[in-house]
């Protein structure tokens, strides 16, 4: 049996570059495919039972639904009234909102018009109900007796009633003037009252809205041009480290050698500690700096190897430039999945069976039974699919880097490799995505009960619990993150091999601790050039930032406005050079495949490029 239960049998790898294709993990993709019917099942349960349209049309305190025909909840009086005519949602107090429980706790009316002026006595509100049809006190009670009626302070809204305006979509009435909310936002308020920094913080940002608009654009093609011009000036960045390293030590070690020879000898009992200590720290960094010297004289050809791989991976771009569009489609995905799993999630809150409060005697839905395990299903969906999408653009650039290395002639490269790899992965590898992206979630669920147990628990545990807490997160995200890690090589592996994901997994594995040194040189050089690649987009954002902002003399507030810049520069650096990670790790893979089964004579002749050629000689 091949690996976790894999039918392939196989002693050692067998490495065929892009010679044949199979579809690999197909019980992952069934499975993973009801697990999509399942999500999409939770949505036609919401709409089914109304919970759909609980939430976009609203409903009030009697469980009937606004703007349609309603059926009678048992033990509900008021309910299953015909609200043709009552589109709109109105709270009889909306400025009476629990701020733990995040909503407002008011009684809740279908009306036909929300009130378009403050009505401030009883005697207005019944006019209003006379002109506009549109009665404002529960269903009970009519319209005209407004004044006179004993129920009147109850079932009638809280004077005076505030100016409202019905929210788009939603269709609930809400105060033009939103000071009522003030308890809600008592922190804000008061900062502003204080000192009007918000305001002029947020006058700062809408003045200068065009720059902000112009700056992130900058960054944008910032980030773009790096991923080109990186392989030019990698060596450049890698042996000014590598010689920052080297003077720091022997700067440091020479520092404390001098200071040994200058202590007095002989001296009071603490001189003479303090003299031991100094020959114990030159000792130490003498011998920290013979061994990096001896390390950096020993690694030199794999950082030569770090740096000709950045330069084939800005090749890379050139003859692929759809590579830089990669961000630009997962986002959009991830996007538009985030704001369908919010709406589904909203669906749910308004979905399940009708229960009057004792509380309050208001009727709220809520699930119950087995219909509550739908929300932690739907949780589950979220990290899955969300983890699902970004193997899918993993799958994709490893695809089109190993058709882009194991083509010798690059002229005959397919017209769009970029779809081509796309492709491939919608027909053979779907599995493979979804079994990778699943062992992601079974890490990451666990690190996130555990973060907000922590988070539940802060100021309550003692500290040997917050410790162990602590330790056990840390320890899940690390096997988070070499497990992302080594997804990614199994997709390269899958991507070249066609593959399932175990034995991809073990394959690359394996080649990878044959490498193990220049793995590390790799990670550490090659994480800290990007590293210095982002700080360089946000230093040259940050500058032109500074120009332009400062240019403007009609404000004088843009500190907020550089700020909000320089973290959309961040990000949008992070997500194009972690494109270029990818590219350079396959590229790395495809490398060490290479030249463990090619040794460049005929009939096995390597696939590498000449850089990469002058590095392994």
């Amino acid at each position: 049996m091949g690996c976790c239960g894999s039918a392939e049998v196989s002693d050692a790898p067998q490495w065929k570059p892009l010679e044949d294709r199979n579809c690999t993990d197909l019980p992952w993709f069934l499975l993973f495919t009801l697990f999509l019917v399942g999500m999409c099942g939770i949505c036609g349960f919401t709409i089914a039972t109304g919970g759909a349209a609980r939430l976009v049309f609203g409903y009030d305190s009697y469980g009937n639904t606004c703007g349609q025909r309603n059926e009678p909840i048992e033990g509900v009086r008021l309910s299953g009234l015909d609200h043709t005519d009552r589109k709109f949602v109105f709270f009889l107090d909306p400025c009476n909102i629990d701020i733990i429980q995040r909503k407002i706790k008011s009684m809740a009316l279908c009306v036909s018009q929300c009130p378009t002026e403050e009505l401030a006595t009883y005697y207005d509100l019944k006019k209003f109900a006379m002109i506009n049809g549109s009665e404002l006190c529960s269903y009970e009670l009519p319209g005209h007796k407004y004044p006179s009626l004993p129920e009147r302070f109850e079932k009638c809204p809280k004077l005076p009633v505030p100016q409202s305006k019905a929210l788009p979509v939603f269709n609930r009435c809400t105060p033009v003037d939103i000071s009522c909310y003030a308890k809600f936002a008592e922190a804000v308020v008061t900062f502003v009252s204080d000192n009007s920094m918000l305001n002029r913080l947020i006058a700062g940002v809408a003045a200068s809205k065009e720059i902000i608009v112009g700056l992130c654009l900058l960054a944008l093609v910032l980030s773009m041009i790096l991923m080109v011009i990186i392989r030019y000036i990698s060596a450049v960045l890698v042996w000014i480290l590598t010689g920052l390293v080297v003077l720091g030590s022997l700067g440091g070690t020479s520092a404390l050698w001098w200071l040994k020879t200058e202590e007095p000898n002989g001296g009071i009992k603490t001189t003479k500690d303090h003299s031991q200590r100094l020959l114990i720290y030159a000792v130490s960094a003498t011998v920290f700096t013979g061994i990096l010297l001896l390390l950096m004289l020993f690694m030199r050809k794999r950082v030569a190897l770090t740096i000709a791989l950045f330069h084939v991976a800005g090749k890379v771009f050139i003859h692929l430039p759809l590579l830089a569009l990669q961000p630009f489609c997962t986002f959009l995905a991830l996007s538009l999945f985030w704001v369908y799993w919010i709406m589904v999630l909203l669906f749910l809150g308004t979905s399940g069976n009708p229960e009057k409060s004792e509380e309050t005697g208001l009727v709220e839905f809520r699930l119950r039974g087995g219909l509550q395990y739908m929300t932690w299903y739907h949780a589950v969906g979220l990290i899955w699919i969300s983890e699902f999408i970004l193997a899918c653009q993993q799958m994709t650039v490893a695809g089109a880097v190993v058709t882009y290395y194991f083509t010798r002639d690059k002229n005959k490269l397919p017209v769009t490799p970029i779809l081509s790899s796309v492709l491939r992965l919608v027909r053979y590898h779907l599995g493979t995505v979804a079994k990778g992206s699943f062992i992601i979630t079974l890490v990451k669920i666990p690190r996130l009960i555990l973060m907000y147990i922590h988070n539940q628990l802060k100021g309550k545990e003692n500290a040997c619990a917050r410790c162990m807490l602590k330790a056990c997160i840390c320890c899940l995200w690390c096997l988070e993150k070499c497990l992302n890690y080594l997804n990614q090589n199994a997709y390269a592996a899958t991507a070249i091999n066609s593959t399932s994901f175990c034995t991809s997994a073990r394959d690359a594995f394996m080649i990878l601790v044959e490498n193990a040194l220049r793995v590390a040189t790799i990670n550490t050089v090659g994480d800290f050039i990007l590293f210095l690649g982002k700080i360089l987009i946000v230093a040259c954002t940050a500058i032109t930032g500074v120009l332009a902002l400062n240019y403007q003399r009609d404000y004088t507030e843009w500190v907020l406005p550089l700020i909000i810049v320089c973290l959309f520069a961040f990000l949008v650096a992070h997500c194009f050079l972690s494109i270029f990670e990818i590219v350079v790790d396959v590229l790395f893979l495809c490398f060490a495949i290479d030249t463990k089964y090619n040794n460049g004579t005929h009939g096995r002749e390597f696939y590498m490029d000449k850089a990469l050629m002058v590095s392994h000689r």
